[in-house]
């Protein structure tokens, strides 16, 4: 029998039980579905965490010199207990970081963890659980900040401990409105009394999370409001991305005769750039994409074992009809083609319904959500070949066993 004519034929049959069919295939679509959806928002995620919060957290071109490295969920206790010990990174570092890389666009020093959360008043308007943070004027460039109004931090506000502050455009907008009305106005942050400077320009949301939603004060007058952090940070920016892995190799060094650390002792110190955040969100992920197979070949398994037992009836079911074309000259390797096209023919429609109901599935996860996703290539090609494969081996024994048939016992079967 052609290949075209068996082909034919399982068209027919498939479409001659179009309910049965549907029904047949529905775990094949789901575990399809949910491979697709799942992986495009994985990968949706890890692209966006690429492009947008690495340069909203760190800057772009940038990288940063800390005490506590940033993939801190990837440590055991041992570990997390020698960084516990690190001194805390000082303005003198910086200075000799600055001085090792006389060619850096900025280096910086801000607050780190616990970053304090505080309500800012002005009359009787009131934001809550503003992030404040303390900064030198360079970490302004290192974000590439741009001001909606006023003027960013100067070395003399840092230089003179001023009382002043530089808003995120959501906490000016809610307590004055327009930018232009919060400069030169008296704020209060945990009950002391600030002049707002300048408006940082909108930066927008990530993943639901406002980047708005801050006030950053000299790094001097922090440490007299709050007291020092345990993770003060250096940040510095490079004209662009190529010079990165020169520069951290440079601070490093300049890190490591700060601290007077012999050679072959361990820095107590970490050297961090976007990369590493990207990485540990991808490890993070990468537990999903463990479990995801498990979960697929469940579903692929169970489907499969519907189909099995669908061909069966449907052999059953067509054993007349299997007699009278081994009558008229069929042979074995023709019936058998002939279930075994129409298994895979059967599998193959549900690998492209799930396809198509993941791929639904992720773009209305990505309208409803702040989580994107993006469809990927090679998991539409897995979902197919799943398809395909779930036919391939679970329709072999239903064809086998209709070419077995006796044709003689088969034309007698009412």
């Amino acid at each position: 029998m052609p290949f075209a004519e068996a082909f034919r034929l399982a068209v027919l049959a498939i479409a001659g039980s179009k309910l049965r069919s549907f029904f047949t295939l529905l775990g094949i679509i789901v575990s399809v579905a949910f491979l697709v959806a799942v992986v495009a928002i994985i990968q949706g995620m890890n692209s966006y965490v690429k492009e947008n919060i690495t340069g909203a957290v760190i800057g772009t071109n940038a990288f940063q010199v800390r005490r506590t490295p940033i993939a801190v969920g990837l440590v055991d206790d041992q570990e997390w207990l020698a960084i516990q010990k690190r001194p805390i990174i000082t303005r003198e570092d910086a200075e000799a970081v600055a001085t090792a890389l006389p060619d850096a666009e900025a280096v910086s020093i801000q607050s780190g963890w616990p970053t304090p959360q505080r309500d800012i008043t002005y009359r009787d308007r009131t934001v809550g659980d503003v992030l404040v943070f303390g900064v030198t004027p360079p970490y302004q460039i290192v974000q590439d900040y741009r001001f909606a109004a006023g003027d960013p931090l100067a070395d003399t506000d840092v230089r003179e401990r001023r009382p002043v502050a530089v808003l995120g455009y959501d906490v000016s907008d809610k307590l004055f409105g327009a930018p232009e009305r919060a400069i030169g106005r008296h704020i209060r942050i945990d009950g002391r009394e600030i002049v707002v400077k300048g408006v940082v320009a909108k930066k927008g949301r990530v993943l639901g999370q406002s980047f708005d939603g801050f006030a950053m004060i000299p790094f001097s007058t922090f440490e007299a409001m709050f007291g020092r952090r345990k993770t003060t940070t250096i940040s510095v920016k490079v004209a662009d991305a190529h010079a990165i892995p020169a520069a951290m190799g440079r601070a490093e060094e300049a890190m490591r005769i700060a601290h007077r650390l012999h050679p072959g002792e361990p820095n107590d110190f970490t050297v961090d750039k976007a990369d590493a955040l990207v990485s540990f969100w991808q490890s993070l992920t990468q537990v999903l994409f463990t479990v995801i197979p498990a979960v697929v070949c469940i579903g692929i398994v169970v489907g499969g074992i519907v189909i099995m037992n669908i061909m069966l009836m449907s052999v059953n079911e067509r054993t007349r009809e299997i007699g009278i074309r081994k009558s008229l000259g069929a042979t074995r390797r023709d019936i058998r083609r002939q279930f075994l096209i129409e298994a895979v023919v059967l599998s193959t429609l549900g690998g492209i319904q799930g396809v198509l109901a993941g791929w639904g599935l992720a773009e209305l996860v990505a309208q409803a959500t702040p989580l994107p996703a993006r469809i990927t290539l090679w998991s539409v090609i897995v979902a197919l070949a799943l398809g395909a494969g779930t036919g391939i081996v679970f329709g072999v024994y239903p064809a086998t066993r209709a070419a077995r048939l006796d044709p003689i016992a088969a034309l007698r079967v009412e």
